[in-house]
């Protein structure tokens, strides 16, 4: 990891970008209720950006930092083409947390009105009320002792209170549900500003009971630095920018109204359950961060980035020649895949489809092409798919699939699934598949000519 990045808040990656010109800095007051989030979405993938007065509180508010896979690979310290390696690196060489006693995210300390002190936004005009959204949850599993990390949303209903929207499959849900069994109320911590590496492995698809601050410390390179909670013996990343801690009542059942997905509608999933917070925490400067919800670039690419290196993972155990794999922009960083595979033989087409469905049920679309083709640059996907396709061969259409409760087009659990084999077969063009270019030595002649003049087409 850079020295600019070496600590393991967000500030270095703040600093690095203000440095780039890829910070927007607004001094003007903004009203937390809508403006945040028009100010956020206007600026989307365009530029990280950092709020400095926010109307009521006095805390600003920065975020929009992992909206682009070079951001990704910026905050991982790596080339862009090794984001994939290195996530999947980080599940096998996993780094425990190493404790520290002086916590910068704990120089202040409230234990009333704790969400009352935050600057959370209202995001949407249908939405009916203010929600953190970059809550990274922490907690441990009441049965193993195991520790989790991951994302939900929190819908605050009062100073001290919040709906948590969780879908019942997810690891923090089960461990909830697991303590409720026991008569008690799941502890857990909400961390914001911690590391984007950090931050990145509570989005990857790991077992129940693989801890992913662990595969965190591998991507930083080093080990997250903990310290434990106030109020309960949790660790959460010292160098985060606040902590709120609290526990989920599994049992208590609030109905949450429409709430904004990642295909950019809304979802109507009924009810949700109730949160109370006890202890905040936080640097004596803290800053509140926020993801932009719903179709935004932070969104989309913290899931997909991590669903990727996941289906690369399944893949990889079945296929030795599957390349990248990339979950799309184009299918909200969640629905949509395409998987490169080297030569791919009779048959392995679909059984990547197949692997992709069965592994993460959100997935709806996967493309299967050659490896000189690009998974993440949708152009040569398209241009793959028009020019070595034949639709009433290479497309597969499976009806009543097992779908996410979030699928825009889901019908009592299922949804109709599509899989693109745009790969090149053997006698399918007596002309071949060479793409028309000229030879090599032109083209090295013409760049070392370009260069002279203008090097940044180069």
């Amino acid at each position: 990891m850079s020295e600019a990045l070496r600590d393991q808040s967000c500030r270095g990656m703040m600093d690095a970008l203000a440095r780039q010109g890829e910070l927007v800095v607004i001094e003007d007051p903004v009203d937390p209720v809508f403006d945040v989030s028009a100010m956020f979405s206007l600026v989307d993938e365009k530029a990280a950006v950092k709020l400095s007065r926010i109307k009521g509180y006095d805390m600003p508010i920065f975020g929009n930092f992992l909206s682009s896979l070079d951001r990704v690979a910026m905050a991982l310290d790596v080339p862009k083409a090794d984001i994939q390696k290195t996530l999947l690196a980080s599940v096998h060489k996993p780094i425990a947390p190493v404790l520290v006693e002086e916590a910068p995210v704990q120089q202040v300390v409230i234990r009333d009105n704790v969400l009352a002190r935050l600057p959370v936004p209202t995001f949407f005009d249908k939405e009916t009320g203010p929600y953190i959204s970059a809550g990274m949850m922490v907690a441990v599993d009441p049965e193993t002792g195991l520790g989790n990390a991951s994302y939900a949303r929190l819908k605050v209903l009062g100073p001290n209170e919040a709906l948590i929207g969780i879908a019942p499959n997810h690891h923090l849900a089960i461990m909830a549900r697991k303590a409720a069994a026991r008569g008690s109320n799941l502890r857990f911590a909400v961390v914001l500003g911690a590391h984007p590496a950090i931050q990145l492995a509570a989005c990857l698809y790991l077992g129940l009971g693989d801890d992913e601050l662990h595969c965190a410390g591998a991507l930083l390179g080093e080990a997250v630095r903990v310290t434990c909670c106030k109020t309960m013996d949790l660790l959460v990343p010292a160098e985060a920018e606040i902590v709120i801690e609290g526990e989920i009542h599994a049992d208590d059942v609030i109905l949450e109204g429409l709430v904004s997905e990642y295909h950019g509608m809304y979802e109507d999933y009924g009810t949700g359950v109730r949160a109370s917070f006890d202890c905040l925490t936080m640097r004596k400067d803290a800053m509140f961060q926020v993801i932009e919800p719903g179709y935004h670039a932070e969104h989309i690419y913290l899931g997909g980035v991590a669903i990727a290196a996941s289906l690369k993972a399944q893949l990889s155990r079945s296929m030795l020649n599957v390349g990248e794999v990339a979950v799309t922009a184009s299918g909200s960083g969640r629905n949509n895949v395409v998987v490169q595979i080297d030569k791919p033989r009779p048959g392995q087409a679909r059984r990547a489809m197949a692997i992709c469905w069965g592994a993460v049920s959100i997935i709806k679309n996967v493309t299967i092409v050659d490896s000189d083709v690009d998974p993440w640059d949708l152009a040569a996907v398209e241009l793959a798919k028009a020019t070595r396709m034949r639709a009433e061969r290479d497309i597969l259409i499976v009806t009543d699939l097992p779908a996410d409760r979030s699928e825009p087009q889901e019908a009592g659990g299922v949804v109709a699934k599509v899989g693109y084999d745009a790969t090149c077969k053997a006698g399918d063009r007596k002309e071949g598949f060479d793409k028309a270019l000229p030879p090599a030595a032109s083209y090295e002649r013409m760049r070392a000519l370009l260069a002279k003049t203008r090097p940044d087409f180069v």
